[in-house]
């Protein structure tokens, strides 16, 4: 058998744990950061780590606590964050994704994605589409080089060998056109 509410909250006292009252321990019932036995009952050990691993550490207010000295004065310090889990065993204890999860998970994604931002403005990355772009006119500037050929150069040939020109011009474009049909069956994967 675990611990009421109000021992749970005073064994998070003792402790120097936040959330140290009988209010902070249900409102942490009801959003689900810790959990009840099925008597109701607080396993201290259990709740400390749920506890842990559901909060936020960069959210976490500083208290004041307040303790007189010998001369009767009060001393005013603040509050030393405690070790989150006695145990691997208690943080793994919990289930689902934590906020510390998350969070890493959250800041490992920021550095991929300032590493790439330099690699862009180092030139070292190009943009996917202005690339594709850039080979689709290539291969156009190309084609079309080459169907403008037989126009340019039948005559030259034509007199060279004895033959008609409109002829050379007729056989050269038909030899050209085939070869370019050949050509743009050829499919290019750019993966990604």
């Amino acid at each position: 058998m675990g611990l009421s509410r109000r021992a749970y909250a005073e064994h998070r006292k003792v402790l120097g744990l936040p959330g140290a009252t009988d209010m902070a321990v249900r409102k942490a019932i009801q959003s689900g950061r810790i959990t009840v036995e099925a008597d109701g009952s607080i396993d201290p050990a259990k709740a400390d780590a749920q506890w842990a691993s559901s909060t936020d550490s960069s959210k976490r207010r500083s208290r004041k606590h307040t303790k007189p000295d010998q001369s009767g004065s009060v001393e005013t310090r603040s509050s030393v964050t405690p070790p989150l889990a006695d145990s691997p065993d208690q943080l793994s204890a919990s289930q689902g994704i934590t906020y510390a999860k998350a969070r890493a998970a959250n800041e490992a994604l920021k550095a991929q994605r300032s590493k790439l931002l330099l690699q862009q403005l180092k030139g070292e990355l190009i943009d996917r589409q202005a690339a594709v772009n850039h080979v689709f006119d290539l291969a156009r500037k190309e084609r079309d080089s080459w169907l403008q050929l037989p126009a340019r150069v039948a005559a030259n040939m034509a007199a060279e060998l004895g033959v008609d020109a409109h002829k050379m011009e007729q056989l050269l474009h038909e030899v050209i056109r085939d070869h370019l049909a050949r050509l743009s069956e050829i499919k290019i994967e750019l993966g990604g």
